[in-house]
């Protein structure tokens, strides 16, 4: 089990995951990071602005960037 953490990025901030969560596996945890994605995204959506330039930057217990998930992915 890995512990990540998903920090959220975009042009003008990045907001640091200060908890994060285990995973058995990255790919456990691309499929939480796309599912996250699609609610911030819909929350942005329904206050009517959205930030096309965010992105996860999954980072692991040792501290390396691991994987990128550009929010547009989520929804394509």
């Amino acid at each position: 089990m890995t512990h990540y953490f998903f920090h959220i990025c975009s042009r003008t901030e990045r907001i640091e995951d200060r908890e994060g969560a285990d995973f058995t596996t990255l790919e456990a945890a691309l499929v939480e990071a796309h599912f996250a994605a699609r609610e911030i995204l819909a929350e942005e959506l329904r206050k009517g602005h959205v930030d096309k330039t965010r992105l996860f930057e999954i980072v692991d217990d040792e501290g390396q960037v691991v994987a990128c998930l550009p929010f547009q992915e989520a929804i394509n």
